[in-house]
């Protein structure tokens, strides 16, 4: 049986910070094990902490959530970050994605499904309330420069060609993307690589923003309609 997820949580405002508890505990894939209410506190307990998710408030009252984002991602690369606010415009979900978060919430409605994006999120998705969701594809759809029209190229199916893949996936990428798609669990494609199962999250997170998808499913569909896999 796999351990539970450990995950971390920021969030000042006392009430909201115990529904978000009360929902952790409640889910036994999941562990609390630490609630702060201020960036001082959590960026001193990450110091020393290893943790698996991170759910961070933006307003914070000392600091930006945003430079605790920051901040877990260069001391913990391995930590996804989601944050939960209320703050729903464009450009805090811009810098939040850009500080290096992998998941954004609105409050409204957030406990329902939390335990469900928590664990998505553990397994490299990137959960997003559909306002959010819906703005950062009118930001991508609004700044997508015009398709150039390649010249036909032949590659063994299955192969990427060096215009794409070299360009996007690394060669690890490409591995846990070709074993995932094989119907390898996580676990047993870390055994394969002989690299740990955190190793093996963090490609899947790179293999989902390079690809702009969400799940293992949209990799695989995506990379298939590339002509990456058979």
């Amino acid at each position: 049986m796999m351990p539970p997820t450990q995950v971390a949580l920021v969030e000042d405002d006392c009430s909201m910070r115990e529904r978000i508890s009360r929902v952790i505990r409640a889910d036994p894939s999941l562990a609390l094990v630490h609630g702060a209410g201020s960036a001082r506190d959590i960026l001193a307990w990450l110091a020393d902490n290893p943790v698996d998710v991170l759910l961070v408030d933006l307003g914070l009252p000392d600091r930006s959530g945003l430079e605790v984002i920051r901040e877990c991602r260069r001391t913990q690369p391995a930590c996804a970050v989601m944050v939960i606010s209320i703050f729903g415009d464009e450009a805090n979900m811009v810098q939040a994605f850009e500080a290096g978060a992998s998941g954004y919430l609105l409050k409204d409605g957030t406990e329902a499904d939390l335990a469900t994006h928590i664990r998505n999120l553990r397994a490299g998705g990137s959960p997003m309330s559909p306002v959010i969701a819906r703005q950062l594809l009118r930001r991508w759809q609004s700044n997508k420069p015009p398709m150039p029209t390649p010249a036909p190229t032949l590659a063994p199916a299955g192969v990427p060609s060096a215009s794409a893949a070299t360009e996007r996936l690394s060669p690890r990428e490409f591995e846990v993307l070709d074993l995932v798609s094989r119907g390898f669990p996580y676990l047993e494609v870390a055994g394969r690589m002989g690299v740990s199962i955190t190793t093996v999250q963090t490609h899947i997170r790179n293999i989902y923003g390079k690809l702009d998808v969400h799940n293992k499913s949209e990799a695989v569909f995506e990379a298939r309609n590339l002509g990456w896999l058979p």
